[in-house]
């Protein structure tokens, strides 16, 4: 088990601890992670520019096939737009046309397809909840988790075929491994609204305010995260709602990686 990783923009600034978790915890499975000199994955210029968008994406799959190798990305925003951008460039000659342009102005050419995959898909696939669960040492019995999927990572479900958008079951699949409870509740795959945060961030505070309140109500101890936005909104922008006095301190917001080291016996709880 051999991918290029992608570990995004904010990772390494704004969450180095999900980089060192999910570094720890592919390891420790034997799946080894290359690191490569990627550029952004085009997400945030989308819809001010999607010539520079799909480039920037495209350039990370020329730089991948040099390397005989798919991608493998802990961010469910960025593999969302990777997804996005191989879509259109199958969808738009013209655009294919452009960023090919780009690209053989640096010496490089329009790459076939690549496969991306989020590192939860990974974990199902190449190592599966069974073995996760014999592998197993410290149980995080008594544990109630909320999952939240992402919506970066489920929608169009045509374009990233992450699993059913609409009843998916991978992220509970892998974490139900940890010997933790799966709560169900209602909004586990609405959006964080991080997205709206510096555009509207009355918006992005009721957002996350109405899924913590939500997931709190479900009897979550644990909200998991499996994408660096998410992450940020529950966990580095919390503080918004709790100044205005109607925040809410349970669910705790964590990182999947780092319950699966928990339970694995490779770091302690993070909770």
């Amino acid at each position: 088990m051999r991918y290029a990783y992608f570990s995004g923009c904010k990772i390494p600034h704004h969450l180095p601890e999900y980089g060192a978790s999910v570094q720890a915890l592919c390891s420790a499975l034997g799946i080894t992670l290359v690191p490569m000199e990627f550029s952004c994955c085009g997400w945030p210029i989308r819809h001010e520019n999607p010539v520079a968008s799909a480039y920037s994406a495209v350039r990370n799959f020329a730089l991948a096939e040099r390397e005989g190798l798919s991608i493998l990305t802990p961010c469910k925003c960025c593999f969302g737009n990777l997804k996005h951008a191989q879509a259109k460039m199958q969808q738009d000659a013209r655009l294919a046309a452009e960023v090919g342009n780009l690209l053989g102005k640096e010496g490089m050419r329009l790459p076939g397809k690549i496969d991306v995959h989020h590192l939860l898909t990974v974990l199902d696939r190449d190592v599966g909840a069974k073995m996760l669960g014999e592998l197993v040492r410290s149980p995080l019995s008594g544990v109630k988790v909320a999952c939240h999927y992402g919506c970066h990572a489920l929608r169009p479900g045509n374009v990233t075929e992450f699993d059913d958008p609409l009843a998916p079951t991978v992220f509970e699949r892998i974490l139900s491994a940890t010997g933790a409870e799966m709560v169900h509740w209602d909004l586990r795959l609405e959006c964080c609204g991080h997205p709206l945060r510096g555009r509207d961030d009355t918006i992005s505070n009721a957002l996350m305010r109405k899924k913590l309140e939500n997931a709190r109500d479900a009897g979550a101890d644990i909200l998991a995260t499996g994408c660096t936005y998410c992450q940020m909104q529950f966990d580095q922008e919390r503080h918004r709602i709790h100044e205005t006095g109607d925040g809410t301190k349970k669910p705790t917001a964590v990182l999947f990686t780092r319950l699966l080291e928990a339970a694995l016996g490779l770091a302690p709880r993070p909770f």
